[in-house]
């Protein structure tokens, strides 16, 4: 065992007594290293030091000649580049706006960042210190991976989507992780965690932590609320310029909603020690099998009002895409998050955001269609979020969720798309964690594109589908 893993040993003692997790939020605190709940602050830095840059740059390397081996004799692709000439052109013909389809630009990219920032993370870098891995591994790709001139859009969007991404799944792989346990427990744990972050678990392998047991928690763990529903989704028939409720083929769908961290916590905040992310998964006519994945993750913030008020700011990643529109964004901006007690079980939970867009993607048709040839614009410009959820003693909850974008093309049909997006939702309680709910989708867009003519589409969806609730033991009763 190397000296500079060696677990430490003199770390405070827990200045929070762990059975009083259900005293009132303004009775508690934390000290320099523990939360309210008694959990790390960070993680263990003798646990987890910094390696050299050297190391996790070399990685970022090796990662990209795996995937330039893979797509070359495994999947038989045309585009990885074969010769130093492929490099030559790239470095001499600089860069263009790629044309690859809508979901390899905004899902592959970013899913390609990630891997390339959990690289740096799982060396001990912190979240803006990972950055430069996933800079140098889109760098390295872009001019060196492909026979295709640089994209400016995936230099973009690979590393600052891909931190995005790669903070929720290092956080999610840190709740899994316990390197206290022992036996079968620990290796479904390593399993689990390996399958949701692969670059940590082969670095966990080289520094031996894998297998070693520790005596303590050495890993940032912060409540993690998760809702899961699935059911029946229909997109609605349009006949002129009516859209008729409850028509359309049936599909089947899949949604799964993270909520880490508590946002009433009176606490310094660092990156992403709060996030909230979406993903929906979809089969049938209407849609695709990823139909939308978003949310946002906190950078910066600060508790106002205890138990109240939160303010800060805020990165944000989206991504919608079925038979009738398509809409990608990264975003950074201010929000607010605020908690209103009506009655001793009974709130109103309230969350608006206004962003700053500096990469977003629309389709410029009515629909999305399936050739080679790119039909969205790439764009930036601003976008608003708002989410009300109010919360009937437990039983019933009423809420919507809105998103709305302002997207100004760089590159595409020149003009501007604004693009709004209303859910409203009611979930009813049939037994203990389990409900069901009911949303009705409202997509409306009106594009004033030059060279062709005005459109105004709107769209509407109904969903049908039965929730399961898992509250997180630590905020019970506070986070709805």
């Amino acid at each position: 065992m190397k000296a500079q893993d060696t677990p430490r040993t003199d770390s405070a003692s827990y200045s929070i007594d762990s059975s009083k997790r259900n005293v009132s939020y303004d009775t508690l605190k934390y000290d320099s290293t523990h939360d309210m709940y008694g959990d790390l602050l960070n993680d263990d830095p003798q646990y987890n030091p910094r390696y050299k840059w050297y190391i996790p740059a070399t990685r970022v390397i090796m990662t990209n000649v795996f995937n330039w081996a893979t797509a070359k004799y495994i999947f038989h692709y045309d585009w990885p580049a074969t010769s130093i000439s492929d490099w030559k052109n790239n470095l001499k013909k600089g860069w263009e706006w790629d044309s690859d389809k809508f979901g390899v630009n905004f899902i592959g990219h970013p899913h390609s960042g990630n891997y390339y920032f959990n690289v740096g993370r799982s060396n001990g870098y912190t979240f803006w210190g990972s950055l430069p891995f996933a800079i140098e591994g889109s760098l390295t790709w872009e001019y060196f991976g492909e026979n295709t001139r640089p994209s400016i859009n995936d230099f973009i969007n690979t590393p600052i989507s891909g931190m995005f991404l790669g903070e929720i799944i290092y956080r999610i792989s840190s709740n899994i992780l316990d390197d206290r346990t022992r036996g079968a427990e620990r290796v479904w744990r390593e399993i689990f965690a390996g399958i949701i972050n692969p670059p940590r678990a082969l670095n966990r392998l080289t520094q031996g932590k894998m297998f070693r047991v520790t005596s303590k928690e050495v890993y940032q763990k912060e409540p993690l609320n998760i809702t899961f529903f699935a059911g029946v989704h229909k997109v609605n028939n349009k006949i002129g310029k009516n859209n008729l409720f409850g028509t359309g083929t049936n599909n089947a769908i899949v949604h799964l909603q993270l909520d880490y961290g508590d946002p009433f916590e009176t606490r310094h905040r660092k990156p992403f020690d709060l996030f909230r992310l979406r993903i929906e998964l979809g089969y049938g006519a209407d849609v695709h099998v990823l139909d939308n994945v978003n949310g946002y993750g906190i950078l910066f913030g600060k508790n106002f009002k205890p138990s109240r008020l939160l303010g800060g700011v805020f990165q944000h990643f989206d991504y919608w895409r079925n038979n009738i529109f398509e809409v990608g964004s990264l975003g950074y901006g201010g929000g607010l998050i605020s908690r209103i007690p009506v009655k001793r079980h009974s709130n109103i939970y309230s969350s608006i955001h206004l962003a700053v867009v500096p990469l977003a993607g629309n389709n410029t048709q009515f629909g999305p269609d399936t050739s080679e040839f790119r039909h969205y614009n790439f764009g930036g410009g601003m976008e608003a979020k708002m989410e009300e959820t109010f919360n009937l003693n437990n039983w019933a909850t009423l809420g919507f969720t809105g998103f709305y974008y302002w997207i100004h093309t760089y590159n595409g049909l020149p003009g501007n798309s604004l693009v709004g997006i209303l859910k409203p939702v009611i979930t009813v309680k049939l037994y203990k964690n389990l409900r069901i709910g009911f949303e009705q989708l409202i997509y409306h867009n009106d594009r004033f594109l030059n060279d062709i003519p005005t459109l105004h589409l709107t769209r509407t969806e109904q969903k049908l589908f039965l929730q399961l609730y898992f509250e997180d033991p630590q905020r019970r009763g506070k986070y709805n």
